[in-house]
Protein backbone atom coordinates (compact mmCIF):
# COMPACT_ATOMS: atom_id res chain seq x y z
CA UNK A 1 0.00 0.00 0.00
CA UNK A 2 1.61 3.52 -0.72
CA UNK A 3 2.34 5.61 2.05
CA UNK A 4 3.49 8.62 0.03
CA UNK A 5 2.66 10.82 -2.42
CA UNK A 6 4.77 13.68 -3.75
CA UNK A 7 3.91 15.95 -6.45
CA UNK A 8 6.31 15.93 -9.15
CA UNK A 9 5.06 18.26 -11.52
CA UNK A 10 1.79 20.15 -12.48
CA UNK A 11 0.43 22.43 -15.59
CA UNK A 12 -3.20 24.54 -15.65
CA UNK A 13 -3.01 25.43 -18.96
CA UNK A 14 -3.81 29.29 -19.30
CA UNK A 15 -3.90 28.89 -23.45
CA UNK A 16 -5.04 25.94 -24.96
CA UNK A 17 -2.48 23.04 -25.95
CA UNK A 18 -2.40 20.45 -28.72
CA UNK A 19 -0.36 18.03 -26.41
CA UNK A 20 0.60 17.76 -22.76
CA UNK A 21 3.66 16.46 -21.62
CA UNK A 22 5.99 15.85 -18.27
CA UNK A 23 9.24 15.35 -18.80
CA UNK A 24 12.69 14.05 -16.54
CA UNK A 25 10.13 12.07 -14.44
CA UNK A 26 12.84 11.25 -11.46
CA UNK A 27 13.70 7.32 -10.99
CA UNK A 28 12.95 7.73 -7.15
CA UNK A 29 9.33 6.57 -6.72
CA UNK A 30 7.80 3.52 -6.80
CA UNK A 31 4.90 3.93 -9.04
CA UNK A 32 3.28 7.08 -10.63
CA UNK A 33 -0.19 8.63 -10.51
CA UNK A 34 -1.44 11.33 -12.96
CA UNK A 35 -4.77 12.89 -12.45
CA UNK A 36 -6.30 15.09 -15.46
CA UNK A 37 -8.97 17.30 -15.69
CA UNK A 38 -9.44 18.03 -19.37
CA UNK A 39 -11.68 19.88 -22.12
CA UNK A 40 -10.60 19.68 -25.65
CA UNK A 41 -12.01 21.52 -28.93
CA UNK A 42 -12.70 18.31 -30.90
CA UNK A 43 -16.36 18.71 -32.73
CA UNK A 44 -17.79 15.30 -30.38
CA UNK A 45 -19.04 15.37 -26.97
CA UNK A 46 -16.53 13.12 -25.84
CA UNK A 47 -13.27 12.45 -27.32
CA UNK A 48 -10.27 9.91 -26.74
CA UNK A 49 -6.93 10.73 -25.19
CA UNK A 50 -3.61 9.48 -26.16
CA UNK A 51 -0.62 8.40 -23.85
CA UNK A 52 2.49 7.48 -24.82
CA UNK A 53 5.91 6.99 -22.99
CA UNK A 54 9.57 8.48 -23.71
CA UNK A 55 8.90 9.55 -27.17
CA UNK A 56 8.53 6.18 -27.88
CA UNK A 57 5.39 5.12 -30.86
CA UNK A 58 5.28 2.62 -33.07
CA UNK A 59 3.57 -1.07 -32.51
CA UNK A 60 4.66 -0.93 -28.50
CA UNK A 61 1.35 -0.25 -26.94
CA UNK A 62 -1.65 -2.14 -25.85
CA UNK A 63 -5.11 -1.21 -24.56
CA UNK A 64 -8.38 -2.59 -23.76
CA UNK A 65 -11.56 -0.44 -22.12
CA UNK A 66 -14.92 -0.81 -20.80
CA UNK A 67 -17.32 2.13 -21.69
CA UNK A 68 -20.61 2.34 -19.36
CA UNK A 69 -22.68 4.73 -20.42
CA UNK A 70 -25.75 4.80 -19.10
CA UNK A 71 -27.38 2.33 -21.88
CA UNK A 72 -25.41 -0.48 -23.41
CA UNK A 73 -21.88 -1.08 -21.83
CA UNK A 74 -19.11 -1.98 -24.81
CA UNK A 75 -15.79 -3.12 -24.64
CA UNK A 76 -12.83 -3.55 -26.81
CA UNK A 77 -9.25 -3.70 -27.29
CA UNK A 78 -6.20 -2.74 -29.11
CA UNK A 79 -2.80 -4.15 -29.66
CA UNK A 80 0.28 -3.64 -30.87
CA UNK A 81 -1.11 0.07 -31.34
CA UNK A 82 1.02 4.29 -31.28
CA UNK A 83 -0.30 4.94 -28.08
CA UNK A 84 -2.22 3.85 -25.09
CA UNK A 85 -6.05 4.35 -26.09
CA UNK A 86 -8.01 6.32 -22.99
CA UNK A 87 -11.03 6.14 -24.41
CA UNK A 88 -13.69 9.23 -24.30
CA UNK A 89 -11.65 10.42 -21.64
CA UNK A 90 -12.32 13.55 -21.77
CA UNK A 91 -15.11 16.17 -22.60
CA UNK A 92 -15.24 17.91 -25.70
CA UNK A 93 -16.43 21.16 -27.44
CA UNK A 94 -19.80 20.38 -28.17
CA UNK A 95 -20.76 19.18 -24.76
CA UNK A 96 -22.38 21.61 -22.44
CA UNK A 97 -20.34 24.58 -21.52
CA UNK A 98 -18.00 24.93 -19.11
CA UNK A 99 -17.78 21.28 -18.05
CA UNK A 100 -14.52 18.67 -17.75
CA UNK A 101 -13.55 15.33 -17.44
CA UNK A 102 -11.50 13.59 -14.54
CA UNK A 103 -9.43 10.65 -14.98
CA UNK A 104 -6.86 9.09 -12.78
CA UNK A 105 -4.22 6.92 -14.48
CA UNK A 106 -1.79 4.33 -12.32
CA UNK A 107 1.31 3.23 -14.02
CA UNK A 108 2.78 0.74 -11.03
CA UNK A 109 6.54 0.22 -10.87
CA UNK A 110 7.19 2.70 -13.70
CA UNK A 111 11.23 2.12 -13.32
CA UNK A 112 11.59 -1.30 -12.89
CA UNK A 113 12.94 -3.59 -16.20
CA UNK A 114 9.82 -5.51 -17.28
CA UNK A 115 6.79 -4.27 -19.48
CA UNK A 116 4.69 -1.22 -18.13
CA UNK A 117 0.97 -2.15 -17.36
CA UNK A 118 -1.14 1.23 -16.33
CA UNK A 119 -4.83 1.21 -15.43
CA UNK A 120 -7.26 4.30 -15.67
CA UNK A 121 -10.44 5.35 -14.50
CA UNK A 122 -12.83 7.90 -16.60
CA UNK A 123 -16.18 10.17 -15.43
CA UNK A 124 -16.58 12.76 -18.26
CA UNK A 125 -19.30 14.96 -17.23
CA UNK A 126 -22.40 15.35 -19.04
CA UNK A 127 -24.52 17.40 -16.53
CA UNK A 128 -27.45 14.92 -17.63
CA UNK A 129 -28.66 11.25 -18.01
CA UNK A 130 -26.14 10.01 -19.72
CA UNK A 131 -23.48 10.36 -17.55
CA UNK A 132 -20.53 7.85 -19.07
CA UNK A 133 -18.32 5.76 -16.92
CA UNK A 134 -14.57 4.20 -18.50
CA UNK A 135 -12.09 1.88 -17.38
CA UNK A 136 -8.97 1.15 -18.86
CA UNK A 137 -6.10 -1.30 -19.21
CA UNK A 138 -2.96 -0.44 -21.00
CA UNK A 139 0.35 -2.26 -21.35
CA UNK A 140 3.60 -0.06 -22.94
CA UNK A 141 5.98 -3.39 -24.07
CA UNK A 142 9.58 -1.75 -23.25
CA UNK A 143 11.84 -1.93 -20.09
CA UNK A 144 12.98 0.98 -19.81
CA UNK A 145 12.23 3.43 -17.25
CA UNK A 146 9.02 6.04 -17.78
CA UNK A 147 11.35 9.51 -17.97
CA UNK A 148 8.12 10.71 -20.10
CA UNK A 149 4.46 11.10 -20.38
CA UNK A 150 2.54 12.93 -23.26
CA UNK A 151 -0.65 13.17 -23.87
CA UNK A 152 -2.55 14.13 -26.64
CA UNK A 153 -6.26 13.98 -28.10
CA UNK A 154 -7.28 11.36 -30.49
CA UNK A 155 -9.36 13.95 -32.59
CA UNK A 156 -6.43 16.66 -32.72
CA UNK A 157 -7.99 19.16 -30.80
CA UNK A 158 -6.19 21.13 -28.33
CA UNK A 159 -6.70 21.09 -24.06
CA UNK A 160 -8.58 24.09 -22.80
CA UNK A 161 -8.14 26.96 -20.97
CA UNK A 162 -8.22 25.50 -17.22
CA UNK A 163 -7.23 21.90 -18.36
CA UNK A 164 -4.92 20.63 -15.84
CA UNK A 165 -3.11 17.61 -15.21
CA UNK A 166 -0.78 16.80 -11.57
CA UNK A 167 1.56 14.24 -11.93
CA UNK A 168 2.49 12.50 -8.23
CA UNK A 169 5.36 9.87 -7.98
CA UNK A 170 4.47 6.78 -4.96
CA UNK A 171 6.81 5.72 -2.57
CA UNK A 172 5.81 2.67 -0.43
CA UNK A 173 7.16 2.23 3.28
Amino acid sequence: MASTYALVSSQTLASSAASVTFSAIPSTYTDLVLKMSTRVNAAQGVDNLWLTFNGVSGTSYSSTWLYAPTTSPTSSSQTSDAYIRLTAATVADNAIANLFSNDEIYIPSYVASQYKPISSSTAPEANNANNNRLVNAGLFSSTAAISSINITSQAGGSFMVYSSFYLYGISNA
